[in-house]
């Protein structure tokens, strides 16, 4: 799907987030692609996808906050960084609605901390996507969601995905800052290791013979999209941050196909041959919006992107990286 070319062949690209369940595909991609690539983390996670693959044998490794403005900059300069793919982020729902100001700092100050060091080195970088959210979205009547609504957030976690997004729109339109922005619903695949996400803590309560929790009641409506589709349309849009239409511009990435909790819950225990083990629905969520879900038509017309995997094709991979991983004595 992304133009399997020379583009990527000794680009210097920064990762933020590397170890993260999307960081990690889309390092691994970018090095067979032949790109010199600096995973920037925070903490070395050995059972992550970026150690567990030996991707991070392949690639530099800058260790540091995102809150750390002089830690990027280093990067980037230390580097000679030509392309940015900021991806880290907190990225735990649960997590923002018990500790906000964490959320924020690293959400909110560290997207600007991101785009301010590109903005200083012009000479060196010259795309820079942004990992958002369909959270940054808010809670809208209308759905699907399509990007010319507005970003309303109000619960902690998606107030810090409508601020980070809002403020790369800021350093395009004030310093033209070749930046676009990414919007994905809930990203699944091998290597998301936040066992409170419901692919994976259903995955792992299957294989534990175990009953998977819900939060929620199980009607609350998402929208989930493969690791490999979300990392080809970051990579898309990249490659095509040049184009006018493209460059200061924000893109859904959806497989649009709507689907309530319990339904992929019971798709999973159908894949796992576990139809016996029923779920817990604790019904206890707080701060989260019930109906999300996105349109891709923009991404369709001005990118060519199409997810290449359908929800049971996802699983199935998903499924069988897990398998692999306990395997192995992952936990």
């Amino acid at each position: 799907m992304s133009d399997v070319s020379s583009f990527w062949s000794d680009r210097r690209v920064l990762v933020t987030g590397a170890t993260g369940i999307v960081g990690s595909w889309l390092t691994k991609d970018l090095v067979e692609r032949g790109a010199y690539v600096v995973a920037f983390v925070l903490d070395a996670n050995p059972q992550s996808e970026l150690y567990r693959s030996g991707t991070v044998r392949k690639v530099q490794v800058a260790s540091g906050e995102l809150e750390d403005s002089c830690a990027l900059e280093r990067a980037i300069v230390g580097h000679e960084i030509d392309s940015v793919f900021h991806l880290g982020a907190q990225a735990i729902v649960s997590v923002a609605h018990r500790s906000p100001l964490q959320t924020f700092e690293t959400n909110v100050r560290g997207t600007w901390n991101v785009l301010e060091s590109c903005r200083l080195h012009p000479d060196l970088v010259k795309r820079v996507v942004v990992a958002s959210s369909d959270k940054a979205y808010g809670e809208h009547e209308q759905l699907p969601y399509t990007e010319d609504m507005p970003l309303q957030g109000r619960y902690p976690y998606e107030a810090s995905k409508s601020c980070a997004d809002l403020i790369s729109q800021t350093y395009f339109q004030t310093y033209h800052l070749p930046v676009t922005v990414a919007r994905c619903g809930n990203i699944y695949g091998g290597g998301d290791l936040n066992w409170t996400r419901i692919v994976p803590g259903t995955i792992r309560s299957l294989h534990r013979r175990e009953s998977p929790v819900l939060r929620s009641d199980g009607n609350y409506i998402r929208d989930y999209i493969y690791v490999e589709d979300a990392v080809h349309g970051y990579l898309r849009l990249a490659e095509r941050t040049h184009q006018p239409s493209i460059s200061g511009e924000s893109f859904n990435f959806s497989p649009e196909s709507k689907i309530t909790v319990l339904q992929i819950v019971d798709k999973i225990r159908e894949l796992m041959h576990c139809e016996d083990i029923h779920p817990t629905i604790l019904n206890q969520a707080e701060g989260e919006i019930r109906s999300q879900y996105l349109s891709a038509a923009k991404a369709t017309r001005l990118l060519d992107w199409k997810p290449l995997y359908r929800l049971e094709e996802g699983l199935e991979e998903t499924i069988r990286w897990y398998q692999k991983f306990f395997e192995a004595g992952g936990n």
